[in-house]
């Protein structure tokens, strides 16, 4: 059986979005902000989203770190500038004054304290999830800044979220690289955006072993490759070319570094 191919590209990261030649409808962008050091990207991100929300304690840094990326502009007008569509999460982390400043601009606040079976993560993207029209759900792709350093069980839950919402595009970024999902429900075509990321790489799987993954476009390919945790995983790798393709018989992780400027 043919798997339909599914397509990736971290064009998000470039100032300017270029015209696909895909046929199929451009990406629309959503952003969520976590409780976690914010990449340097972060207003870029904020530019391309089309919906922005703080996951609880996010808010705070929302408040305390942009004005932070604009350090010749005053600090009010920029908390001005960016204001979250919405603030979710169980609201144990969100101060009350920055609670109050984007309450009064008019965010959207959800108090889910009753829900602590779900990250925040997880509540902010059930809302995005729930917002889109189930037309526009394949075009949906999810970028989450500060997702990524800290501690590690925050880590294991941002990526556990990928899994949760398999079916919807969520990368996770941090200054260092990002992270996102291959579903092995499809064949796999990754553009590498080579101004911005690269060349280190890596293909991983978690919560179950891949029996056979192939690629090309890698330093060092997989054919029909078995990977497990206690066995051979594909970290350290680097990208060759500008397309990278993976198959695999389970769902891995992509990640690429991202480059300093």
């Amino acid at each position: 059986m043919v798997m339909e191919t599914m397509s990736h590209s971290s064009t998000f990261l470039l100032p300017t979005i270029p015209p696909s030649v895909d046929p199929r409808p451009p990406l629309s962008y959503a952003l969520i902000v976590l409780n976690q050091r914010l990449p340097k990207f972060a207003p870029l991100l904020w530019e391309h989203a089309k919906l922005r929300l703080c996951a609880d304690g996010g808010a705070n840094r929302l408040y305390d770190d942009f004005p932070l990326f604009f350090p010749h502009q005053c600090p009010s007008e920029v908390r001005n500038r960016y204001k979250p569509d919405v603030i979710k999460g169980d609201m144990d982390s969100v101060r009350g004054d920055v609670l109050d400043f984007y309450k009064n601009m008019g965010t959207k606040i959800l108090n889910k304290s009753e829900d602590q079976d779900t990250t925040d993560l997880h509540k902010c993207v059930t809302y995005i999830k729930d917002s889109t029209l189930d037309q526009e759900k394949s075009n949906l792709c999810i970028l989450v800044a500060g997702a990524l350093g800290g501690r590690f069980d925050h880590e294991m839950g941002n990526i556990n979220v990928l899994y949760r919402f398999s079916t919807i595009r969520i990368v996770l970024l941090s200054d260092d690289c990002l992270i996102h999902l291959l579903p092995r429900t499809h064949q796999h075509e990754i553009h590498i955006q080579s101004s911005v990321e690269g060349p280190h790489c890596g293909l991983i799987p978690i919560g179950m072993p891949s029996g056979m993954t192939t690629t090309s476009g890698l330093e060092w390919d997989l054919n029909d490759t078995e990977m497990r945790f206690g066995g051979l995983v594909s970290t350290s790798n680097l990208v060759k070319q500008d397309k990278i393709t993976v198959q695999s018989d389970s769902d891995l992780l992509w990640t690429i570094s991202l480059k300093k400027k």
